[in-house]
């Protein structure tokens, strides 16, 4: 009898135990109206920065796989084609049988994208550190691009004319005019027999213009992995960003 006098109290103590701390876990862990748990919310200073870390590592990415040789011409999604504007310079070239000098020009074109694509890191990364984003929820939700689209909108025209010169200097180490001159030059002097109109397209524009684009498509590939693959989120604050699109 005394056995169970004891044992009572203790037991009603348990239960009351029991429950406190499951209220306890309840609070920590409260679900929302669709059953998951509540993720803290993010602040808009949290969002800025989670993207611009993703456009970040989406940057050094892509230099890092540009800027190596065969980083443009053997990657068929940003290799540098023959000039259009030039177009019937290379079928002229190929009726006369200059096959290896256009496959040499094509080959230089993309070296000189490639060597240019060395100096462009810095460039982007002070792009994307002075990059002010008005809503970033908006472009965090915006789905797959959004953050490379606003930052090729905000920063094109700065990095073409900060661009030109590194591929000027990049286009001369790789010597491409010897490559693109005796082809042009044949080209023209073609058409001052036959009275056609001469071409000699800005191949330093030319050059300028896709390196800068492929780098984008690039950087919006690797902006895409990180939405969509957590594996790719390498920073706390990346998780944290956009672990909440999938949370």
């Amino acid at each position: 009898m005394k056995l169970t006098i004891i044992f009572v109290p203790i037991l009603l103590l348990s239960l009351v135990s029991c429950d406190v701390l499951n209220q306890a876990a309840g609070a920590l862990t409260t679900p929302s109206t669709s059953g998951q748990t509540t993720m803290p919310k993010l602040t808009n200073d949290e969002v800025i920065s989670g993207l611009r870390e993703a456009l970040s590592v989406g940057i050094k990415n892509s230099v890092n796989l540009t800027s190596v040789t065969d980083g443009f011409l053997k990657n068929d999604a940003i290799r540098l084609p023959f000039p259009p504007d030039a177009i019937k310079v290379k079928e002229k070239a190929l009726e006369w049988n200059l096959n290896g000098q256009v496959e040499k020009f094509e080959t230089t074109l993309n070296r000189a994208a490639e060597e240019a694509t060395k100096e462009a890191l810095p460039i982007f990364i002070d792009a994307i550190k002075n990059m002010s984003v008005q809503d970033g929820f908006a472009i965090l939700n915006g789905g797959d691009g959004a953050a490379t689209k606003f930052l090729k909108e905000q920063t094109t025209s700065k990095l073409i004319t900060a661009f030109a010169p590194k591929v000027k200097e990049a286009t001369s180490r790789v010597k491409l005019t010897e490559y693109w001159n005796p082809i042009i030059n044949k080209y023209n002097g073609a058409m001052t027999i036959s009275g056609g109109q001469k071409l000699n397209p800005d191949l330093d524009a030319y050059i300028t213009e896709l390196a800068i684009k492929g780098l984008f498509q690039m950087v919006e590939k690797e902006e895409n992995k990180i939405r969509k693959d957590p594996a790719a989120r390498v920073t706390d604050i990346l998780t944290k960003v956009f672990g909440s699109l999938t949370n």
